[in-house]
């Protein structure tokens, strides 16, 4: 009894405090500190656990191992893409919108879009991707056919590259020189105007 509750207040102690309820999201707010340092690569779970205070096991009881955080870190990042698009008055703002959320959530969109570091099949993640492509397609669906042609699926995807190829360049500091001191965002608007000429 006696060792057991030394145990316990050795793991709530100030050098490994305890995060009451909320040890999921710590770790979580830790793994995305590291990704969008050093990128994904850089995580481990016993790293986490130092930066979290916690116990070197504590990450894998709530993720089982890496690929179970960074699915984790992706369906999370798919479920506020989702929210952030129905959010969008039309399809052009819903493209700004897909922009703001890589910039504001760098960590998320690099983990997102890397299906060799998933569980791919997870229903979480699958889930939260299937409603994030929903919001894209009725944003497209929106747009009269004159003003993104006659397939409306096409649309879509070229909808999802421009958004998804011009936030990915933005990141990456490619489009340093063509944007300039410019706001990106109204540059996305601007190139959004002449693929769909007609949407909002």
């Amino acid at each position: 009894m006696t060792s057991s509750k030394a145990s316990a207040n050795e793991q709530n102690s100030p050098d490994r405090p305890y995060h009451h309820g909320d040890l999921r999201r710590a770790i979580l707010g830790a793994a995305l500190d590291v990704i969008a340092a050093d990128g994904p690569s850089a995580l481990s779970l016993r790293g986490l656990a130092r930066r979290a205070g916690v116990s070197h096991a504590a990450p894998a009881h709530h993720f089982k191992d890496r690929a179970g955080l960074l699915t984790a870190i992706a369906a999370e990042g798919f479920g506020l893409l989702a929210t952030t698009l129905r959010e969008a008055t039309g399809l052009k703002e819903a493209g700004v919108r897909y922009v703001r959320f890589a910039r504001d959530h760098p960590a998320h969109f690099q983990v997102m879009f890397a299906p060799e570091l998933l569980r791919t099949g997870d229903l979480e993640l699958t889930t939260a991707r299937a409603l994030a492509g929903d919001a894209l397609r009725e944003a497209v669906a929106a747009v009269p056919p004159g003003g993104r042609g006659t397939d409306a699926r096409l649309a879509g995807v070229a909808a999802w590259a421009l958004a998804h190829g011009f936030a990915t360049l933005l990141l990456g500091h490619n489009l340093d020189g063509p944007v300039g001191e410019r706001d990106p965002e109204e540059v996305f608007r601007e190139l959004a105007g002449m693929l769909f000429r007609h949407a909002e």
